[in-house]
């Protein structure tokens, strides 16, 4: 009788499998407590992005909105880390941190293509439209679509590769 394959410590569970610690409940506290994450990083974003647009940066608002994804990437590392997967792991710090990361290195350029369309491709910027139809364009397009984007892209990288193990470490009192 052939012998089932090893289950890697960061199999997703496609082979039926289940992970201690990853049933509805946490996997939805989980989701839940990434969003929160995900919120404050698009505070910081958008208050990054539109300090930059407005300011310094007003002709080259795609290099705005990267320094804005950059430095809620900070933000959001610290956050993950220590509240939204306080328990998932299994790798040690640096190459965890490194993962981030490139992860989010891969959502920022997924979040700036909406933007880059719809500047470049579609020419929605001033003068061929008005500025306040140029500023809902790149509002929708890189704040809301791009976004988007790169959240559920994320989700999947973080759980998938950043912190992989369910439950490899110990949880923190919560105050």
């Amino acid at each position: 009788m052939p012998r089932p394959a090893p289950v890697s410590p960061v199999d997703t569970g496609a082979r039926g499998t289940r992970r201690p610690g990853e049933g509805g409940t946490g996997k939805l506290r989980e989701l839940l407590r990434f969003a929160a994450v995900g919120l404050a990083a698009f505070g910081c974003t958008l208050a990054v992005n539109y300090g930059l647009k407005l300011t310094v940066l007003h002709t080259k608002p795609v290099t705005a909105l990267a320094v804005a994804n950059v430095t809620a990437t900070a933000l959001a590392y610290l956050l993950s880390r220590r509240w939204a997967f306080p328990t998932r792991g299994g790798l040690r710090r640096a190459p965890e941190a490194a993962l981030f990361f490139a992860v989010n290195a891969i959502a920022v350029t997924i979040t700036l293509c909406p933007p880059l369309v719809s500047r470049y491709v579609l020419r929605l910027e001033v003068p061929q439209v008005g500025f306040a139809a140029q500023e809902v364009a790149d509002f929708v397009s890189g704040m809301l679509v791009g976004t988007a984007a790169g959240s559920a892209f994320r989700w999947w990288g973080y759980r998938r590769w950043v912190f992989p193990i369910a439950d490899a470490r110990e949880p923190r009192a919560e105050s």
